[in-house]
């Protein structure tokens, strides 16, 4: 039940998935500590420790049983949230209480914990990244061959295909994708390294002998279900680790973003558009309206993602030697809220991305009216093989061009170039060519090609990977 006297995290309510609100939810986070415990503590008893095996087998016993309001009952006295829910887990696992956090420091379950929780992020992201890959694949295919106008800066240019522009897009997200792999690849755990890194707690444990307290870390690791930890730290994980994360998530956001801007400019020429469901509403006063309100919330919310790695980067900076608490409190909020609010963009990009709507009349309507400029070189090409004057002919198209950009800008009429042309005798070689001349075809040079060659050269490899994931759909809550 929503309280609504109090605030409420939209990025939950209203934009992240449940896959992902639940990977950032305290149920998950302490019962990660329990297991990281019950780790340690297996370990520590396979290597001699005096650990019993019915001490291992109560903690397991309350392992995801967790008694949340005793242990915030237990923070309010001590102050401590590890030691809180140590004390917790241990007022369940009475005969465990002893041995529950042996050697260790808060930042072993706290650390590895959050490491965690941010590689699973990391999965889920990627998982949707690559179903937009896959419904932007299927849309520049089915568009590749069909002629739009290109545009630089924001003016009308060569001609490119719908399809081909769609693999700008695409290659934005291929990239992004194999940052993500790399950042995943390079993943590692902070380890079973005690209060400022030295393991000298565990040291004291085995008695200084190192093989164990190597050998330690490398079973807890494995427990976990990882085989990589950090070779040094402080007391905690590296926290330009979360720098990099935040890149990665903010280079996906800054893709989303030009996806959107792209799709709202298109909308607003009539030319493509987002869906737009039967009984929606896009003006409370203007009720013809269609705005763009999935493409706005992607801006918006990748505005949000891409401010955050300065962020971490101030974090990073300012950890003093082994460790600084003033990371703690902003590090809840911003690591949590960067993946939330990156799963909620890439939840209206699947959406988006699989429903556009293509009005390919528009579009040729759009080409009618800049084509005859652009043309212009190809006419006059054709009449210098038919015998004529290169630059009398030059001159003509310059002053026939500026005629009819008159018509357009100043008196609001239709392009009629090509009727200049037509009605001009200087051209009366190439008149009964002037379709063919026109077919806007003859104009998006290899784009057609060049869509396929990427799509089977860059894009195919990512989705064969990731074949099992695909067919996910995006979830537009509100």
């Amino acid at each position: 039940m929503i309280d609504n006297n109090v605030y409420q995290n939209p990025l939950i309510t209203r934009y992240a998935s449940k896959a992902m609100s639940e990977n950032f939810s305290d149920n998950k986070r302490f019962a990660l500590w329990r297991k990281l415990w019950i780790a340690l503590s297996e370990s520590e008893k396979e290597l001699g420790l005096n650990i019993s095996q019915s001490q291992i087998d109560e903690m397991k016993k309350y392992a995801e049983d967790i008694n949340f309001e005793l242990a915030e009952q237990y923070e309010r006295e001590v102050r401590h949230d590890v030691m809180a829910h140590v004390k917790a887990f241990g007022a369940q696992a009475k005969s465990a209480m002893p041995i529950i956090h042996l050697g260790a420091t808060s930042c072993y379950v706290d650390c590895n914990s959050e490491l965690i929780i941010i590689a699973d992020a990391l999965e889920i992201i990627k998982q949707k990244l690559v179903n937009v890959i896959d419904k932007l694949r299927a849309f520049a295919l089915k568009y590749k061959d069909l002629p739009a106008l290109g545009f630089t800066h924001l003016q009308p240019a060569q001609l490119t295909t719908v399809g081909k522009r769609a693999t700008l897009w695409l290659q934005d997200l291929v990239m992004d994708y194999h940052n993500l792999i790399n950042l995943q690849n390079s993943f590692k755990l902070r380890g079973v390294k005690g209060t400022t890194g030295t393991q000298a707690s565990f040291m004291e444990l085995f008695e200084g002998d190192e093989k164990k307290v190597k050998e330690l870390e490398r079973r807890v690791a494995e427990k976990l279900g990882y085989n990589k930890c950090y070779g040094v730290t402080g007391q905690t994980y590296p926290r330009k680790f979360d720098y990099n994360v935040l890149c990665v998530l903010s280079q996906i956001a800054q893709s989303a973003y030009k996806f959107s801007n792209d799709i709202r400019i298109l909308q607003n020429m009539k030319e493509i558009e987002e869906p737009f469901e039967k009984s929606q509403i896009g003006s409370s006063a203007m009720a013809y309206k269609r705005n763009p309100m999935r493409s706005e919330r992607i801006g918006s919310l990748a505005r949000f993602v891409i401010s955050l790695p300065v962020n971490s980067a101030v974090t990073a900076g300012t950890q003093w030697f082994e460790r600084t608490l003033d990371d703690s409190a902003n590090r809840r909020i911003v690591n949590a809220q960067a993946f939330l609010a990156l799963d909620g963009i890439l939840n209206i990009y699947m959406n988006v991305s699989e429903n556009l709507v293509v009005y390919e009349k528009v579009i040729a309507k759009h080409i009618t009216a800049e084509l005859p400029f652009m043309a212009t070189e190809n006419i006059m090409m054709e009449c210098v093989k038919a015998g004529g004057n290169r630059q009398e002919l030059h001159e003509k198209i310059r002053v026939l061009s500026m005629e009819a950009g008159r018509n357009v800008k100043e008196l609001g009429k239709e392009n009629n170039l090509i009727d200049l042309i037509k009605a001009d005798e200087t051209f009366n070689a190439v008149c009964d060519k002037l379709d063919d001349i026109l077919d806007a075809k003859k104009f998006i040079g290899r784009a057609p090609s060049q869509v396929k060659e990427f799509i089977e050269n860059e894009v195919q490899p990512v989705l064969d990977e990731n074949k099992s994931v695909l067919g996910q759909k995006g979830d537009v809550k509100i």
